[in-house]
């Protein structure tokens, strides 16, 4: 029969497990051990131990399990479970050999399929997790989970689960570590918010390295909110540290606080080893300075002055903790730091950091970045450029498998620094043909993936058809919790669900200059960190050209969209006004980035490719542009590819019409656009399964319906429908998609820029599908100027126009000069 004491005490092991410490804590102060056997006294001191190391006593924690271990006349398992307790504990101080030997000594003494020696390999799974002994963590987890599926222990096994995805991310293996965290959250997340908080801090590090930073980051402070309430203070301060090392991405000022913070916390904690973690991540926000910011700006340099003895003291104490690849981090940034300086070197040599065989992909690429910054700096430009390639080969080869366009162009954040690096010393070399590389290589990278197409997968059809229900029901849809946790579902089974199924090559200058012809020229621009320039193209050879109005031009852009969406809806005196002054800001803006360009182009087709950071532009608007026939490729080699498989005029044979609701004038436009072709499909109040199955039986598509750009999530944004919205996850899920697709819709061919050159909005999700040109303008557009504008359009592409071409018609004949454009091979 079960004492009192053992069953408070198989209460409180029950609220410990759940993450309730306190009334764990509180249900072990109750029991009697004056006169109490000794396995339950080690057992009640054991788990005391392990409460206070949690509740952020972590002395007193190392008192109780000794006094446990030193209870006479106790069995081998429970001297098992106490050492154990001691192990985690030194787990938790950063105490990692002692741990191992702790948790190893426990492990052998107890029966080797128990649930007691798999919790024991969870924790000493941990261990090895820090000491980057990656193999020996699988096998113990793998180990675990077994033992725990026999016995029947689902949220045991969940939680093994959970921590193989966490090992999975550690290796590289993002789409793996998805893929379990997501299968094991809704068991082992349910079990408290503890629970959940724990599980959703390993998840943020998943989507920081997925380049969804920002989601990340909500998560870690929720859950060190969570932690703070419960009176955590260990995992609040390591979430604290994981919250700063996202930071460093984008705001370099709040990581070194937050990384501060963590510091203080755990010095609070007695724990040194930790603390180290949190001041290499302030140091690192200190060698910061310098970076080039997803907005193309600069990082600013730290209000102190970094002393070498600084970083290399942060450094060994990472060293001596055994976080090598925390210090060859620290090392390396401050490389990188005093040659983005232009520095001398000092009067000693500096020695390479050294990178550690279990290194991080980040610091792996840092070290390639470190080398490519430092040989610029001396000047060796070519040794610069090869040392940038060899990093963003790896980088590739690890991307390779992504066949999600939202992986795809958010993982690019991870060669950021080495495309900079890289397109710096191109554009350095003033040679047109390495510039021209370089700029294929930033441009292309997010378009070079052919997706595999996954088959029909009903349960993503229920989440997509539940948020379309929700956010039909108004304005602040978005605030639903149901909304934000089917977003994520969405999002992480396309993640994981859509492979590649082949990559598009890179073309050369020569390639390019090959498909060009005398009527024919291609502006690529180049963004390099602080400059612009741009390249000209034609067939008889190229140049490249500075862009010394840059500066200009990005105090500019702000004020561009309000502009354009001002003169789109307003008549009258008061539009006249706002007109004058956005065709002064076109005519200066065309001034600064086209007018030189175009004319050296000479040409009466321009092929455009831009970087992320002039996303937005209305390029036919600029009066460089106006008369001539205009698309803006994805990148050079896509519209080489696209216009070698599918000449543009004869890829658009039949057409189909998809028309939205409170359209004021769709049904109007559509009947226009229809009439020109003869035999066209109309669906005159579209669902959205009328706009997919529609999708895969013509050659051109028009829709015509309401559009909103997410910002946040671009896949998110869509166009209204009968039943809903046509979200971009469904276009990237089709298994057929037109030729050609217009989109009548405002902000449909807006994008959210994403890690310097990288762009995505529909329009680009349309082509990654397989169309090969859209027609979308980013802004609003008038509702006359765009009926009358795009009925203009099909009647050119009824007459076998390409569709840069029938863009360029239409505009000619009916005098509208408007932002819709042909984005991808539109010739």
């Amino acid at each position: 029969m079960q004492s009192t004491g053992d069953a408070l005490h198989a209460d409180a092991v029950r609220l410990s497990n759940d993450g309730r410490y306190a009334d764990a804590q509180e249900v072990l102060l109750r029991i009697d051990l004056t006169d109490a056997e000794p396995n339950l006294r080690s057992r009640v001191l054991g788990t005391l131990g392990y409460v206070a190391a949690r509740l952020g006593e972590p002395e007193r924690a190392d008192i109780l399990c000794r006094d446990a271990l030193e209870c006479e006349g106790i069995d081998p398992a429970t001297y098992a479970l106490a050492a154990g307790q001691l192990g985690s504990i030194a787990e938790q101080r950063g105490r990692f050999d002692e741990a191992d030997a702790w948790l190893t000594r426990a492990i052998d003494v107890l029966d080797a399929d128990s649930p007691e020696a798999a919790n024991l390999l969870v924790n000493r799974c941990l261990v090895r997790i820090h000491r980057r002994a990656l193999p020996e963590a699988r096998a113990d987890v793998r180990t675990a989970a077994a033992i725990f599926r026999a016995a029947g222990l689902a949220v045991d096994a969940a939680q093994a689960l959970h921590n193989e995805g966490y090992i999975s991310l550690l290796e590289g293996d993002l789409v793996g570590a998805l893929r379990d965290m997501a299968r094991a959250r809704p068991v082992a997340g349910a079990v408290s918010p503890v629970a959940a908080a724990v599980g959703d801090a390993d998840r943020a590090e998943a989507l920081r390295e997925a380049g969804s930073v920002r989601e990340a980051e909500e998560l870690l402070r929720s859950a060190a909110e969570i932690f703070a309430a419960e009176g955590m203070p260990q995992a609040r301060a390591e979430t604290e540290l994981q919250l700063a090392k996202s930071l460093l991405v984008h705001d370099a000022d709040e990581a070194r606080r937050v990384a501060a913070d963590a510091a203080d916390r755990f010095r609070a904690l007695d724990n040194a080893a930790w603390a180290a973690r949190a001041d290499g991540i302030r140091v690192l926000a200190d060698l910061r300075s310098g970076a080039v910011t997803e907005s193309g700006g600069r990082v600013s340099a730290p209000d102190r002055v970094l002393e070498e003895s600084d970083v290399d003291a942060v450094a060994a104490e990472l060293h001596r903790h055994g976080f090598r690849s925390d210090a060859a981090s620290v090392r390396l940034s401050f490389d990188l730091w005093r040659a983005r300086q232009w520095m001398p070197e000092g009067a000693r040599p500096v020695r390479a950091a050294r990178v550690p065989p279990t290194a991080s992909l980040d610091v792996r690429l840092l070290a390639h970045e470190v080398r490519a910054v430092r040989s610029a700096a001396r000047g060796e430009l070519g040794r610069a450029r090869r040392h940038a390639a060899e990093g963003l080969a790896e980088l590739e080869s690890w991307r390779a498998g992504f066949g999600s366009i939202d992986l795809h162009t958010s993982t690019a954040m991870h060669g950021t620094g080495l495309l900079g690096a890289g397109l710096d010393a191109a554009v350095r070399s003033e040679r047109p043909d390495v510039v021209f590389e370089w700029s294929e290589r930033a441009r292309h990278a997010a378009a070079q993936v052919v997706p595999l197409r996954p088959p029909p997968d009903p349960a993503l059809a229920r989440d997509l058809a539940e948020l379309r229900m929700l956010r039909s029901e108004g304005p602040e849809w978005q605030a639903d919790p149901r909304v934000r946790a089917l977003q994520e579902r969405v999002r992480e089974r396309q993640w994981v669900d859509v492979a590649a199924a082949s990559a598009r090559a890179r073309v050369s200058v020569e390639e390019v200059q090959a498909a060009l012809d005398h009527e024919t020229a291609m502006l690529s621009y180049v963004f390099s960190g602080d400059r612009l320039s741009v390249l000209v193209l034609t067939e008889a050879g190229v140049q490249l050209r500075p862009m010394p109005g840059w500066d200009e031009v990005r105090r500019m852009l702000p004020g561009l969209r309000s502009d354009l969406d001002m003169a789109a809806s307003i008549r009258g005196r008061m539009g006249e006004v706002v007109r004058r002054s956005l065709d002064a800001r076109l005519a200066r803006l065309s001034a600064l980035l086209a007018d030189d360009a175009v004319a050296a182009a000479g040409t009466r087709r321009i092929v455009l490719t831009a970087p992320g950071v002039l996303s937005g532009i209305p390029w036919t608007m600029l009066p460089a542009f106006r008369g001539r026939v205009t698309t803006l490729a994805v990148s050079a080699s896509r519209w080489v590819a696209d216009r070698e498989v599918h000449p543009a005029a004869a890829a658009v044979v039949r057409a189909g019409f998809a028309v939205g609701p409170r359209t004021r004038r769709g049904a109007e436009e559509v009947a226009v656009g229809a009439a020109a072709w003869g035999n066209a499909r109309v669906e005159a109040a579209a669902s959205v399964g009328d706009a997919i199955e529609l999708a895969g039986d013509v050659d051109a598509l028009h829709i015509a319906a309401h559009g909103r750009h997410a910002a946040d999530n671009p896949l998110f944004s869509g166009l209204e429908l009968g039943d809903g919205t046509l979200f971009g996850y469904d276009v990237d899920l089709m298994p057929h998609v037109p030729s050609l697709v217009v989109l009548s819709a405002c902000e449909g061919g807006r994008s959210a820029v994403r890690w310097g050159e990288e762009a995505i909005g529909m329009s680009r999700v349309w082509l990654h599908a397989g169309a090969r040109s859209v027609i979308a303008a980013p802004v609003i557009v008038a509702d006359d100027d765009a009926c009358e504008l795009l009925g203009a359009v099909h009647v050119a592409l009824a007459e076998r126009q390409a569709p840069a071409e029938a863009l360029a018609a239409a505009s000619a004949r009916t005098g509208i000069v408007a932002p819709f454009q042909v984005h991808g091979a539109g010739f």
